[in-house]
């Protein structure tokens, strides 16, 4: 199972990363100073986000370097599959969080919270609907 979940950290961790990584360079673009109060807000939360889901999603790499070798592996897949949810949660609230902000600022459109709430139910859908019904449908019994 150990493997498994560092796969699937893996891909996770790569998309948290990239994500992270362009919103700490919004900061630095000469629109942000012109953006609303409320849009800084929102921004300074999404970046705030980016970092615990990254540092959830880099956990697992950590806690398995300094258990390694320590006979521990059942509880260490435990912690880690623990910190890899936390961390999609996070990456599910950071990405949120950024698509309201991208949106307030590109459309300034009432729709915008509409939008996003559809957007965030597509990925409860794949990322949690689809595999708990597919766990409940085809676990033997």
């Amino acid at each position: 199972m150990w493997g498994e979940l560092i796969q699937e950290v893996r891909v996770a961790q790569t998309g948290v990363q990239i994500l992270f990584g362009f919103l700490l360079t919004v900061v630095f673009t000469p629109r942000y100073a012109s953006l609303a109060d409320t849009d800084k807000a929102i921004y300074i939360v999404t970046v705030v986000l980016g970092a615990c889901a990254t540092g959830a999603l880099i956990g697992p790499v950590s806690l398995h370097r300094l258990v390694s070798g320590r006979r521990v592996k059942p509880q260490a897949v435990t912690w880690a599959s623990r910190m890899t949810f936390v961390g999609l949660m996070l990456l599910l609230a950071t990405m949120t969080s950024a698509l309201l902000l991208i949106l307030r600022v590109a459309t300034h459109n009432g729709f915008v919270p509409y939008l996003v709430t559809a957007v965030v139910v597509w990925y409860l859908l794949f990322w949690f609907g689809v595999p708990l019904w597919t766990r409940h449908r085809y676990t033997s019994r």
